[in-house]
């Protein structure tokens, strides 16, 4: 039987755009489980990939599955394009405040 997984409370950090590093972003797994400093950066595709944090040689986290991250990926895409396009229209948007809710069946 698949356990579900929720992703909520992705919150994008902009940064100054700087050899394809974007920003970052923050997400709860579950409402459980907080994972924070993933680096978001564009790829010559145009879309986004995450870096998740090391310390050292150490991951401190990552997805196992692929389609776990993948999902994580594509949340966190559609969060940051629509930050994106709330900004070019001239909207006031607080980064920090910037949230969703998404879950699947993994």
């Amino acid at each position: 039987m698949k356990n579900p997984i929720e992703i909520s409370e992705v919150n994008i950090i902009p940064i100054k755009p700087n050899e394809g590093h974007l920003g970052f972003c923050s997400f709860m797994i579950d409402k459980k489980f907080y994972v924070g400093s993933v680096a978001i950066f564009s790829t010559r595709e145009g879309g986004i990939r995450l870096v998740y944090p090391k310390k050292g040689e150490i991951d401190c986290f990552h997805p196992i599955k692929q389609e776990v991250g993948q999902f994580i990926t594509e949340t966190v895409s559609n969060k940051f394009n629509n930050f994106l396009k709330l900004n070019e229209n001239g909207k006031k948007e607080n980064a920090q405040n910037y949230s969703n809710k998404t879950s699947t069946n993994y």
